[in-house]
């Protein structure tokens, strides 16, 4: 697959006739998006890798403006690390890795162009990698680093940084995907307060799944909501948010098979690997304007609006695809 005849060729239009004479950035290009066409993985580490440093379970957070900045420091090292094992690139001997055989160092920057190259990686390439958990976006793009195409270091390591002129100059991978969106950091302030006003995990955990409908509610999410080692037993049926909402009407469908499939009969974005999503819903009564409905415990049943009155949900079907 050619990188100029793909889907991925629109975000490289305005690439310079030097770079498509680039073998060794065309060549490690290609062979990242045969890795991964979409980006789904690297999204997944980068997901991931905010999560390691907020550390929720343990401390709480959910913002990266309260993250120390040792910890700040510490994101690209993170980064450069959880990449490699995920595609398990083989160890640079200059810099950070070989992808294809060609040295390739990593640099992260949680702002957009903020990459801080050394002095020893001028005439590498550079996997130069974004992510803002503010606005839920990600890049990753590969640039041929040249002393010409770089701001000089003022900084006491020299770190250099790319000038904002050459920045056409980064053959992009994935430009401004989209983040696993980092829910307790976008919720509404009422909403998110009211689910820490809840004295234990299990509470606060029924509080997201009932305030938090019709999203992706990740792992992680949940980790820092509950606080505690066993938090998946916190949201399943016997004793979990499952049934304790069930009553309300709400279901919370994982990332099974037979509850993706539910959630897309009604006409909601399935659960991601490691995701839950909740929703309120309702038995479809005759008359009943037509809506997306899926069939379950002998009825049928759509999304509920707010005058629809509560009713015990219905059981979800029996899960065997994953744990």
């Amino acid at each position: 697959m050619l990188p100029f005849d793909d889907i991925h060729a629109a975000q490289n239009l305005a690439l310079t006739e030097e770079l498509k004479r680039d073998t060794e950035l065309l060549a490690v290009h290609a062979e990242l998006l045969d890795m991964d066409p979409f980006g789904e993985r690297f999204s997944s580490v980068l997901r991931d890798t905010i999560d390691q440093l907020l550390n929720g379970e343990i401390t709480g957070r959910y913002d990266w403006a309260t993250l120390n900045k040792t910890e700040r420091t510490h994101a690209g090292t993170l980064v450069e690390i959880n990449l490699q094992r995920e595609f398990r690139f083989a160890d640079g001997q200059a810099m950070d890795y070989r992808i294809s055989g060609i040295e390739v160092d990593c640099k992260y920057s949680q702002k957009f162009s903020g990459w801080m190259i050394p002095p020893e990686a001028i005439g590498h390439l550079c996997l130069l990698v974004w992510a803002d958990d503010y606005q839920s976006r990600w890049s990753a793009g590969l640039f041929r680093v040249r002393e010409e195409w770089l701001n000089l270091g003022r900084n006491r390591d020299a770190k250099l940084t790319v000038k904002a002129e050459h920045r056409n100059k980064i053959l992009w991978l994935w430009r401004d995907f989209d983040l696993p969106e980092n829910v307790l950091l976008h919720m509404h302030p009422a909403d998110r307060a009211a689910v820490f006003a809840q004295k234990s995990g299990q509470q606060r955990l029924n509080e997201l799944f009932r305030r938090v409908q019709g999203r992706g509610i990740g792992r992680n999410v949940v980790r820092t909501i509950a606080q505690q080692k066993d938090y998946m037993k916190r949201v399943r049926g016997n004793g979990g948010s499952r049934s304790a909402l069930r009553p309300e009407g709400i279901i919370i469908m994982g990332d099974y098979d037979s509850h993706r499939s539910v959630a897309e009969q009604l006409g909601l974005t399935p659960p991601r690997e490691g995701e839950f999503v909740s929703v309120r819903v309702t038995s479809v009564r005759a008359g009943q304007n037509v809506k997306p409905y899926v069939y379950l415990d002998g009825r049928h049943w759509t999304v509920a609006d707010d005058h629809d009155p509560a009713e015990i949900a219905p059981n979800l079907p029996a899960t065997t695809a994953r744990p």
